[in-house]
């Protein structure tokens, strides 16, 4: 069974809390959520595996350690999940980029999905895939389904706030996969919505309605 990891830290419940305000304007609140990633990146990266490298210090060689292997794969699915990549790309800047368009039917709540580009030689790395809200769960089974369909062994889910039915949904389909929130809300409304939440995460970064 896959592991939630809540990142119960008072800096990241501080901004989260910020960004919670319906009255926050969207350039605060997308300065605030790439706060918020670099937080909770240090802990999503935390078990990435590294390898021992050799490097020549002013005064003396030193045996210190780099991240194994190929690049990671930093995947978002659009568009909400764009307001990680910066900070996302600040600590990794040599990963490969993903994208999944995935829209939300709003009568069945179901994936439809509109765009997908991934990098090459996903069996190889250590994928971080992104989504703001884990709500119903479908979108981010959805999008695993396809990281899996690409070769992807190695995939852990990061997102700003979950919900516990999202939560269920992911460990049923996906148990292999972790899934690390700054939050693990009440439940879903009639809409599909996660109450308390933050209303539609995509609409708060763009400004849209």
């Amino acid at each position: 069974m896959s592991k939630l990891i809540v990142l119960n830290h008072p800096l990241i419940n501080h901004k989260l809390t910020m960004i919670r305000d319906k009255d926050i304007q969207p350039k605060v609140f997308r300065e605030t959520l790439e706060e918020i990633t670099m937080l909770m990146a240090y802990e999503v990266t935390r078990d990435l595996p590294t390898e021992k490298h050799l490097v020549q210090t002013p005064l003396a060689p030193y045996e210190g350690e780099q991240l194994a292997g190929l690049d990671p794969a930093v995947i978002v699915i659009l568009r909400a999940a764009l307001g990680f990549l910066p900070a996302m790309l600040k600590l990794l800047p040599t990963a490969k980029t993903g994208h999944i368009g995935l829209a939300r039917d709003h009568k069945t709540l179901r994936p439809v999905e509109y765009y997908c580009k991934l990098p090459g030689e996903l069996g190889q790395r250590e994928v971080i895939l992104m989504d703001p809200m884990l709500a119903t769960g479908y979108s981010a089974v959805a999008a695993v389904d396809f990281l899996k369909k690409a070769g992807a062994k190695k995939i852990r889910f990061m997102c700003l706030i979950a919900a516990p039915e999202g939560v269920a949904v992911m460990q049923e389909h996906h148990p292999d996969v972790d899934v690390y929130t700054a939050a693990l809300d009440e439940c879903l409304n009639e809409k599909g919505y996660i109450m308390p939440g933050i209303g539609d995460a995509g609409d708060r970064i763009f400004g849209t309605n």
